[in-house]
């Protein structure tokens, strides 16, 4: 509501009953044009005061983005350039995740940090898509080009399996390796690779000879992999179950050559194929070679005649003139005769404890195999070998 107005006389009355004096109509006038220049003044303040934050929130936008470039360099990540160098094996297993997989091609050297394949992963919305499986990269590749193949299996997903049995001679691998469809080998690669020992990454102890040392199992083999590629797969992982089993060293504390233990490995591995019998078969061979004894072992005259899995030899075979006829020569055959794989290892590191000199199968078909610790024994065990042939013609 409006009050009553107010004439200037009462308005003089009011000063004079306040004991202030009377403002005149000048000097009223020119307080109003100062109130009104202060009114102005303050706008223009605020405007001013609007332009300072506005210059401030402008630097501090400004000074965010320098900081983040800085952060961006500080917490960079190294990547390769290209499509890489040498083919390599990344197995993807199922329901990996982003990081896992990164984590993984770096360890295989494909990448050069993880944190480029994350990257390069969150950029591309069907790194979500990437199949479970065993690729073939290469190793130095660029993130990106890592992810293009992982999500290109046509081109990157290893489909060539190539096994190779335990107990195969380095000749019967050659043969495999040769003729192995999915290699898709030039006539002869086989054997000019097996030529090359020295390129195979043998342990020193393997006297230049991949006799023993190429591994038995069934590899995942890259594409348009060479021969040469193939049998180090196989050394390499000899490599890693001698370092799992700590065959150097244990050879060592039990004042054993590493390479008499893959003699022996391959010995047990020709002479039975029962699992629970490889220590006794060791602890044989150790009792007999302590002893000053030969060893008589077929299984070391096979592998010169070239009839590995028969049973016997015959008077000729013992007679000949070889460092791998142990009915003849005293001691271990020069070199391995086989490849044995890691149980068989084990065993010749490990024998079972026993006063045993003697073995000999008795039953083909089950793998049972008689142990004795006297010559007579052994003979009477021989002969229910022999009967058995006898009534399976042919199998021996």
């Amino acid at each position: 509501m409006n009050g009553p107005s107010v004439d200037e006389d009462e308005r003089e009355g009011l000063h004079d009953d306040l004991g202030l004096r009377p403002e005149s109509r000048v000097e009223r006038r020119a307080n109003q044009r100062r109130a009104r220049n202060r009114r102005g003044f303050g706008c223009f303040a605020g405007l001013v005061s609007l332009l300072v934050v506005g210059g401030l929130i402008g630097g501090l936008a400004f000074g965010f983005g320098k900081g983040r470039d800085a952060l961006e360099k500080v917490f960079s990540a190294p990547d390769y350039s290209g499509t890489g160098t040498t083919a390599v094996t990344v197995e993807i297993t199922q329901g990996q995740s982003a990081q896992s997989i990164a984590d993984t091609l770096e360890k295989k050297g494909v990448v050069k940090s993880a944190r480029a394949f994350e990257r390069a992963a969150r950029d591309n919305a069907k790194s979500r898509s990437i199949q479970a499986a065993t690729y073939t990269l290469k190793k130095e590749m660029s993130a990106k080009a890592a992810l293009e193949l992982l999500l290109d299996p046509a081109k990157s997903v290893l489909v060539t399996r190539i096994g190779f049995p335990s107990g195969r001679t380095k000749a019967e691998i050659t043969a495999i390796l040769q003729k192995a469809k999915a290699a898709k080998l030039p006539a002869g690669a086989a054997a000019a690779a097996m030529s090359k020992p020295w390129s195979l990454g043998l342990p020193s102890y393997a006297k230049n000879n991949p006799e023993g040392f190429l591994y038995p199992g069934t590899y995942d083999v890259p594409k348009g992999a060479t021969a040469f590629t193939i049998l180090k797969l196989m050394t390499t992982q000899f490599a890693k179950t001698s370092a799992v089993i700590n065959l150097p060293a244990t050879a060592q504390r039990k004042k054993v050559d590493p390479y008499q233990v893959v003699i022996i490995a391959s010995i047990i591995t020709a002479e039975t194929n029962r699992k629970e019998d490889y220590g006794k078969v060791a602890r044989v061979i150790y009792n007999r070679l302590a002893a000053g004894e030969k060893l008589q072992m077929d299984s070391t005259i096979h592998y010169v005649v070239g009839r590995n899995g028969k049973v016997f030899t015959s008077d000729a075979d013992r007679q000949m003139d070889s460092p791998y006829n142990t009915y003849l020569h005293a001691g271990l055959p020069p070199t391995p005769i086989n490849s044995p794989g890691r149980e068989t290892l084990q065993a010749a590191l490990n024998p079972t404890p026993g006063g045993w000199k003697f073995f000999t199968l008795v039953n083909l078909d089950t793998g049972e195999t008689a142990f004795s610790s006297s010559a007579s024994e052994h003979q009477q065990n021989v002969r229910k070998l022999q009967a058995w042939c006898a009534a399976h013609a042919g199998r021996c």
